[in-house]
């Protein structure tokens, strides 16, 4: 690779920000970003496209009577749009509130809710979308008080006649934008992520991180309105002028060698996920594929956004070996939006690092002790270290620093920490505080690395012993039939003591009677737990966030009240979303005429005044 100069521009936690870095590359005509569309033909803009696209979007945000500081939420499918419309918003200083697109015709009643709190909770003016999606979404307008109008990114296309404007003047305490967390849709909280914590991170990802240099090219099928793929795969290309590639999500769910293959040909040195799709990737790309790809100049495939699986990542590493894929290349890392992103990573240099643990200890005393050979064993990956300027703290119960290999809860604290949620003081108060952000997630170190185990709240307790959900998670989806990353452990109450429930998605035509034994039995012989109850459902029945990540507390209420197995459950079939689609188009046809009629009145009456 070669020097780390970025054409002689200056890159850092102290600017520019990112609309005013786009700006200087305005010299660069040979490469940029390249959009691979759903209907797979493909548009690129070099970085001096990107600069007119975003100063040419800005006017138009602008004409519409938008000003710095408003709040405009996003529900833009294609990520070519919503690049190009994100980047506009943020020149004119207005702030983007990025939220996931409809991802089932049955379930638009829940989508359309969930949507409407999180538009109130931004108190954003207008909402931008496609025209595919916005034939669902006028009645948004009826159900949001602060919702004035709904406008397509078409609108924004044209050019505009006149000079462009510049990127506004932007300080580090100003709103980037409110990256809405994905677990709750009841008390939607957006997090703040301002310029300042924006650039604290970028900095870190990029120089520290990933070290990036002038030959560096990324590729990404991450969703945009998800912080890993926004912040890690939009925002930090367009600050440092990486050329990058994007899938649609939806591409790489179909089609998961798709990704291995763009990385190939676009010779990508850069691209991450979650650890799900490392496994669908394993399984569904066949050997004759892997021999046919060059993953030789891969120097960074990240992993992050959910718990690591040793077993998952080496199979991984294993399976794609023949491409040329080398093991440093993998990086598992850390981090949360609360932190804006990122909070860990491994060094490019070393290769993945899982740490063998006594099972028996850690459940009992909450101490990760080296295993022996002969006992039972956990597994943990390592997520590295923070980046200079921050620091990461594991507290025990009294709030004191544990010692090494004892788990606690992990602190987090540097400029990268956001200031908290929008306009929710109670629930800011009870993560972001003096010691600095409270994850809830539990962790500890070993050699001064930093290990994740898993969330504090998810915590099972069971004859006075604690477990990590994961633990028995992973042990369950190694059964053939079982859906890797599709499997939910929790415990519930019995007459006497706490239970062990285990609900796990499985393959169409599998043996439901024979997997139940076989999860119970790699249980049992794993950790030496026997599940009361071992629940399996059909794919896309277990609750999961709009980023993918599976809900353990809603699967636990769904078991407990006897809904298991009905989220997404589809009783007539695909006649069944066509009716729920035409009864959302239908309500959304009737407001969007009731709001022509009454914007056509008060601009009559305005102009009879």
């Amino acid at each position: 690779m070669g020097e780390r100069k970025n054409f002689g521009l200056v890159r850092d936690a102290k600017g520019p920000t990112v609309p005013h870095a786009v700006a200087e590359y305005e010299f660069r005509e040979d490469e940029g970003f390249k959009f691979v569309r759903m209907d797979d033909t493909e548009a690129f803009y070099s970085f001096k496209d990107l600069v007119r696209e975003m100063k040419n979007r800005a006017k138009h945000l602008t004409n519409m009577g938008l000003k710095k500081g408003d709040h405009v939420a996003f529900i833009i499918p294609e990520p070519e749009d919503f690049v190009l419309t994100f980047l506009g918003a943020m020149a004119a200083g207005i702030v983007p509130v990025p939220m996931y697109p409809p991802l089932s015709f049955g379930k638009l009643d829940a989508y359309i809710d969930a949507s409407a709190r999180i538009i109130e909770a931004s108190k954003s003016r207008v909402l931008l979308t496609d025209n595919r999606v916005q034939n669902i979404l006028w009645s948004l307008i009826d159900k949001v008080d602060c919702l004035k109008r709904i406008e397509t990114v078409d609108s924004l296309k044209k050019p505009l006649d006149g000079p462009l404007p510049e990127v506004v003047d932007l300080a580090h305490d100003d709103l980037a934008f409110l990256q809405f967390t994905s677990g709750s849709t009841s008390h939607p909280k957006g997090v703040v992520v301002t310029h300042g914590s924006l650039l604290a991170n970028l900095d870190g990802i990029m120089n520290v991180g990933l070290k990036i240099d002038d030959d560096d090219r990324a590729v990404s099928w991450l969703p945009l309105y998800h912080d890993m793929g926004l912040i890690g795969f939009m925002l930090a290309p367009a600050w440092y002028g990486v050329p990058t590639t994007y899938l649609p999500p939806t591409t790489f769910v179909k089609h998961p060698t798709r990704w291995m293959e763009t990385i190939s040909n676009e010779k990508g040195t850069i691209s991450f996920a979650p650890n799900f799709a490392y496994a669908l990737a394993t399984r569904r790309t066949k050997p004759e594929k892997v021999a046919a790809l060059d993953l030789r100049q891969l120097k960074a495939l990240g992993c992050g956004a959910e718990p690591n699986h040793p077993d998952t990542l080496n199979a991984f590493v294993e399976h794609f070996a023949p491409a040329g894929l080398r093991p440093e290349a993998l990086l598992p890392c850390y981090g949360m939006a609360e932190a804006t992103l990122a909070i860990t990573f491994i060094d490019l240099a070393e290769p993945l690092k899982v740490d063998r643990v006594d099972a028996d200890q850690y459940q009992a005393t909450k101490v990760a002790s080296a295993a022996t050979d002969d006992g039972n064993v956990l597994e943990f990956v390592s997520c590295g270290r923070p980046f200079p300027g921050h620091e990461v703290l594991v507290l025990g119960e009294d709030g004191q620093p544990v010692a090494e290999r004892h788990v606690g809860e992990i602190v987090f604290r540097g400029p990268s920490v956001t200031p908290g949620y929008y306009e929710v003081p109670d629930k800011t108060a009870e993560s972001f505080r003096a010691e600095g952000l409270f994850t809830g997630d539990l962790g500890y170190f070993a050699d001064g690395e930093l290990y994740v185990t898993g969330r504090k709240k998810d915590v099972i307790i069971l004859n006075g012993r604690n477990y990590d959900p994961q633990s028995i998670e992973w042990l369950a989806q190694e059964i053939d039939g079982i859906r890797k990353g599709n499997v939910v452990a929790f415990s519930v109450p019995s007459a006497r003591t706490e239970e062990l429930v285990v609900v796990a998605e499985i393959r169409a035509g599998s043996d439901v009677d024979a997997l139940k034994k076989e999860v119970a039995r790699a249980i049992r012989d794993g950790l030496g737990l026997a599940p009361s109850d071992v629940a399996l459902v059909a794919a896309g029945q277990l609750p999961k966030t709009s980023s993918g990540k599976l809900q353990r507390a809603k699967t636990r209420e769904q078991y407990m009240s006897g809904e298991l197995g009905k989220e997404g459950e589809r009783t007539h079939g695909a006649q069944a979303d066509k009716v729920t689609l035409a009864k959302h188009v239908a309500k959304s046809a009737v407001s969007r005429v009731k709001h022509n009629v009454k914007s056509a009145v008060f601009s009559r009456l305005a102009r009879d005044e």
